[in-house]
C-alpha cells in the first residue's frame, strides 16, 4: 500500500538539480527528484485513463501530488516514532525482487541514472516503505472490519457490478476467405463449406465434420469455442449464435474471416452472482476505502501539528 509505488517509474527529463529541495517535512527533505517520479507516476495513470492534462491540470497534480509525498513523509516519521523496525535483510530480498524487473544490470545501472539514485538511496526508499507499510497494517488495516450489514447494503445497492451476463456455448466449421480473395476463391470457400452442411445434413456427427473440414483453430477439438459472451465475437457470428437454441446448427453465415457453420450446444442465461461468492471481493472494497479514509485523517491530524515548508512554487 505504501511501498513508495513512484519507484517503480523513471523520472521525467529535470531542467533543474534533482537535490533541490521542494519541501521540508519536521526537517526532513522531499527532493525535486522525489516529486518529479512520483509526477511521472501519476502522469503515467492519468494518461492510462485516458485524461490528457493541460497546464492547469497539470499544476494542479503537481500541487497534489506533493501533498501525497507529504503526507507519505508524515506516515513513515509517525512509524518510527512508534517504533516500527525491518530487518536489513527483508530490505535486501526486497531489493533482490525489484532487480528481477530488469534485464540486466547494466538496464538497472542506466535506470539508477536517469532517477539520480544509487542503490543505498533505492534501499533507503524501499526500507521506508515497509516500515510504513507495516505502522499502517497493524494500526489501520488489521483494525478495520466491515460489518456484513453493509457488504449486504453494497451488494444490493450495486447490482450492475454482479451480474453474470448471458453466454452461449458453440461449435463451429470454418471455411476462411482471404480479405481479397478473387470471386472464383469466394465460390471455392462456399463450395466447401456447403459440403460439409450437406454431411451434417446427413446426419454426420458435427465435432467429427469440423475436425476434417474446419480451418479454424479449433478444428482439432471439434470446432469447440467454449463460453462466451456478446462482445466476444465478431458481430455477425455473435448474432447468429445468440438466436439459436441448443442442438441447432446455423446456415452458412459470413464474417471477415470466411464462412461457417454455428452449432449451439448450450445456452446460460443472465444471472445474478450471489452474496456469498461476491462477499470477500466487497469486503476487501470496502475495507480498502475505509482504511484509505482513517489515513488521510491521521495525516491531516499529522500535519496540524507538523512543520511544513514548501519551496514549490504556487504549491502551498
Amino acid at each position: 500500500m505504501f511501498s513508495l509505488a513512484i519507484l517503480s517509474w523513471p523520472a521525467s527529463a529535470e531542467e533543474k538539480p534533482a537535490s533541490e529541495k521542494v519541501a521540508v517535512v519536521n526537517g526532513d527533505v522531499i527532493t525535486r527528484a522525489n516529486l518529479d517520479r512520483a509526477m511521472d507516476f501519476a502522469k503515467r495513470q492519468s494518461m492510462q485513463q485516458g485524461k490528457p492534462l493541460d497546464e492547469e491540470q497539470l499544476a494542479a497534480l503537481k500541487k497534489e501530488t506533493l501533498d501525497k509525498l507529504i503526507g507519505i513523509e508524515l506516515l513513515y516519521q509517525a512509524s518510527k516514532k512508534a517504533g516500527n523496525k525491518v530487518d536489513e535483510k527483508q530490505v535486501d530480498e526486497k531489493f533482490a525482487q525489484f532487480k528481477k524487473r530488469f534485464p540486466n544490470e547494466e538496464a538497472l545501472q542506466k535506470t539508477m541514472e536517469e532517477w539520480h539514485v544509487t542503490e543505498a538511496d533505492m534501499k533507503a526508499e524501499l526500507k521506508k516503505g515497509m516500515v510504513t507499510e507495516a505502522f499502517v497494517m497493524k494500526n489501520f488495516v488489521d483494525k478495520t472490519t466491515i460489518p456484513e450489514e453493509e457488504v449486504k447494503a453494497y451488494y444490493d445497492s450495486h447490482p450492475q457490478f454482479f451480474k453474470q451476463p448471458e453466454q452461449v456455448k458453440a461449435s463451429h466449421i470454418l471455411i476462411k476467405v482471404k480479405p481479397d480473395a478473387t470471386e472464383a476463391e469466394k465460390a471455392e470457400a462456399m463450395k466447401k463449406i456447403e459440403k460439409a452442411q450437406d454431411k451434417l445434413l446427413e446426419g454426420e456427427d458435427f465435432a467429427e465434420v469440423a475436425k476434417t473440414t474446419s480451418e479454424g483453430p479449433s478444428a482439432s477439438k471439434g470446432g469447440d469455442l467454449g463460453y462466451f459472451g456478446r462482445g466476444q465475437m465478431v458481430k455477425p457470428f455473435e448474432d447468429v449464435a445468440f438466436s439459436l437454441e441448443p442442438g441447432k446448427v446455423s446456415d452458412v453465415v459470413k464474417t471477415q474471416f470466411g464462412y461457417h457453420l454455428i452449432k449451439v450446444v448450450d445456452k446460460k442465461p443472465e444471472t445474478t452472482i450471489p452474496l456469498e461468492t461476491v462477499k470477500p471481493r466487497i469486503e476487501q472494497f470496502l475495507k480498502q476505502q475505509e482504511v484509505q479514509k482513517e489515513i488521510k485523517k491521521y495525516i491531516d491530524n499529522l500535519r496540524k501539528g507538523a512543520k511544513v515548508e514548501i519551496f514549490l512554487k504556487n504549491a502551498s
